[in-house]
Formats: C-alpha cells, structure tokens, sequence
C-alpha cells in the first residue's frame, strides 16, 4: 500500500492538467498522503472528513477539488471555507489564488481587525472563494447589502475541532442556517473530538472518513524532550536553550498575551532577536510580526496558541513550551510547528510541579515517556543575575506603557524595537 501511494501523481488522481501546472509551479511534484486519499472521493462529490496533523497539505486537499469544480462551472461566491483564526484564513485563500492563478480566480478574505468597509468592497466584485472567521462572516451577512451565501455549492470547516469551541458557536450555527442544504461539505480536523463528531452529523452527507495520521501522532523527524523546573527559574532555563541554540529558529509558547509581551521585551534586553504575537495585537502588528520572523529578523517568535496550527512558517528548528498547554491536545498542535515536510525539529517542554499534571496528560495522549533534557543547574544559574535584571527592566517597560491589558498591541513591536537597539552593544559586549 505504501509504495502504492508514493507512486501517486495528481494526473492519477484525476486532477486537470491546467491545476497540475499550477502544484508544479508550488513544487508540489507527488500529492501528500491526505491529498492522495481526498482528492479522488472529493472529485467524485462525496462529502469529507478528513483527519490530518499539522503540516500535512490538507489545505491542497479541499482546494484542488473545489477548483477543479469552479472549471467546470464558473460563477461567484462558489466556496466559503471557514478558519478559526485570521492568519490561517489570510494562508488558506493565497494558497487558492495561487493554485487558481492561471484560471483567474479570485477570493476575498473576511477576517475582524481589519476594515469591514474595504471587505464590503471586495465582496462587490463578487469573488469565487470566500474564506472567513466565523464572526465577521456573520457580520457580513448581517450588513453588507446585496451578498449572500445562498448560492454556495462548497461549505469548508478548516481545524473543525477548534471552531466548535464556544467562541463560534452561535456564529457557526448562523451560517449552516444561511447557506443551501444542497451543497459539498468538507470537515477537515487534526483531531477527532466529540463534538467534531456532533458537527458530522447535523452536517455532512454520508461523509467518506480519510485518516492520514495515527489518532494522535508527532511526526518521527521530532526530537521531543521535557525538563522539569523550578517555577522561579524557568526563565534561566529558557534563556540558557535559546543560548544554547542560538543558531535556531524558534517558537515559544505561553499561555497569556501578556506572558509574550513580557517575554519578548526580556529576551531583547539580553541581546536575542525575540518579536510577540497574541490576539491582544492589532492584525497588522501580527502579520507585520509574523513577517519579520518568516524573513529571518527576527529568530524567536513569542506566542500564545493562536500561532499553534495553520501558520505556514516552514523552516522552524524548534519549540519550546514555557506554559504547558492546559488542553494536551493543543502540545500537538504546537510541537506541529516544527519537523514540518519531512525536516527534523526539537521540542522541549519546561515543567514546574503547577504543570505536572497536563505534562502527564500530554504523555498518556502521545504514548510515550520523553527524555530529559540535558542542562547543568549550575551552568544554567550562571544566568540567573542578567536573567532577573533584564526581567525588571521588561516589568517597568511595561508599567511605564500602562500594563500588557490593552487591545492595541501597536507599541508592542515598538518596544521591542527600541529595547533591542539600545541592548545590542551592550549585548555584544557581554558575549
């Protein structure tokens, strides 16, 4: 079966030749394992479920299907595909101009923090793809004169797992109520949750279920290691790795907007190229954020879970989790970030005794015991004095520009900015 599948080519998949040119142009040579499998039952007009880690090409799964039926007949507002967070949706709709380039499609993309206005504008022009966060889709239905979703033929719930969470609920419920029951629906999740299963049934159509991972898998190219620390020195450990591997490019998880800031202000004023990125940003600064680190100005990307799934950042060497994430699903998600395409990546999660608890979770959900990593105490503690005083200067940063609570998150890069300037002689002395 296996070498059956790495045959595989999008022409015997029953792909069109102009789209065969368009995954050519991406570098797309051979379908990924969820492609291989979706792509045949999507052409045939089943309904799909498709269960895929991070990382895996199931945005090409959906997209070549749907634009393969646009060719055959064209009209607007033809798929609206939906993603829990505004970066995915901004992802999801350039990979469907990409691969539509040569046949003119064209998408709008409706996401909150940006101009509602300019998104009324674009749906003017009446686009073939749409691609939506729930709520501003809602608002959109609600406001913008003269569009509709009465005439879709495709419903897309991308990470249906993390849109069936409370936030989109009542939206989600909203659109299944304003879009045609005769239509192709396509649930694409990295994880099969209860309520994933709720969804199927309200609904799909005798959905074909596609399993292109084990229940909850990491990718074997991972190095996943823990070290377990006291709470008042996990900042001395974190710093020591990035030290460590300075070379990397790295993503650090926490579990607040505020916890980023902090961090990323800290991690400046000892010299390293650290840059925040939370929902408490402006969608501008995020993008902006996200640039930098894509265009290697940055090396340290600090986040909370909004960057966990869907950002197509591929070449990152390694994760760490300062926060454990409370749901052990979401480790998944995270650690996805890295060994992405086949690449090796580490992940190395810090634990305090307040963590132990979802540390244990994440071990029983991916079945199996992870080693150490290795750090003299000693060595580490080397730090601890620059560690503290550059922590101090971030807490008084941050008090001086009134707390880390605000919502506009457009000092943020700013301080950061400013911070790492003024710390990099003084940085390059030190070392």
């Amino acid at each position: 079966m296996e070498d059956k599948e790495e045959t595989k080519t999008f022409k015997e998949l029953g792909v069109v030749d102009q789209l065969i040119e368009a995954c050519d142009s991406l570098g797309w040579k051979n379908p990924s394992k969820i492609q291989a499998e979706a792509i045949p039952h999507a052409l045939e007009g089943k309904d799909l479920i498709g269960l895929a880690q991070t990382g895996s090409g199931k945005t090409g799964a959906f997209a070549l299907p749907i634009l393969q039926a646009l060719l055959e007949t064209p009209q607007a507002f033809f798929a609206c595909v939906l993603s829990p967070t505004r970066e995915l949706a901004i992802q999801i709709a350039e990979q469907f101009e990409a691969l539509g380039s040569s046949i003119g499609v064209k998408s709008a993309v409706l996401v909150g923090g940006v101009d509602q206005v300019q998104q009324s504008i674009a749906l003017g022009k009446r686009p073939h793809i749409i691609v939506a966060t729930p709520g501003r889709l809602v608002d959109h239905l609600s406001n913008t004169k003269g569009f509709s979703l009465r005439t879709i033929k495709y419903l897309v719930l991308d990470e249906a797992d993390r849109l069936l969470n409370e936030d989109f609920e009542k939206s989600l419920d909203e659109i299944l109520n304003a879009i045609p029951r005769e239509r192709r629906t396509y649930l694409f999740s990295a994880t099969m949750t209860k309520k994933v299963q709720k969804l199927q049934r309200a609904c799909l159509r005798n959905p074909v279920k596609i399993e292109a991972a084990s229940k909850y898998s990491t990718v074997d190219t991972l190095k996943q290691q823990f070290r377990f620390v006291p709470a008042k020195h996990k900042d001395c450990y974190l710093v020591y790795i990035l030290i460590e591997k300075s070379g990397s490019t790295s993503m650090v998880f926490t579990r607040t907007c505020e916890a980023t800031r902090l961090l990323a202000l800290m991690l400046r004023n000892l010299g390293l190229r650290a840059i925040p990125i939370s929902g408490q940003m402006t969608q501008a600064k995020r993008l902006g954020a996200l640039n930098k680190f894509k265009a290697g100005e940055c090396n340290i990307l600090i986040c909370t879970d909004v960057a966990s799934r869907g950002l197509d950042i591929p070449s990152v060497d390694m994760v760490i989790n300062y926060d454990i994430p409370t749901n052990s699903k979401d480790y998944i998600h995270r650690v996805g970030r890295t060994a992405r395409a086949g690449r090796s990546g580490v992940a190395i999660s810090l634990v305090n005794q307040y963590e132990l608890e979802w540390y244990i979770q994440i071990e029983k959900l991916i079945g199996k015991k992870l080693p150490e990593f290795p750090a003299e105490e000693a060595e580490v503690l080397l730090l601890l004095e620059r560690v503290t005083e550059a922590k101090r200067l971030s807490l008084m940063k941050i008090k001086e520009t009134g707390g880390g609570k605000r919502r506009r998150g457009d000092d943020d890069e700013g301080d950061v900015e400013k911070s790492h300037t003024k710390n990099k002689k003084s940085s390059s002395k030190r070392r």
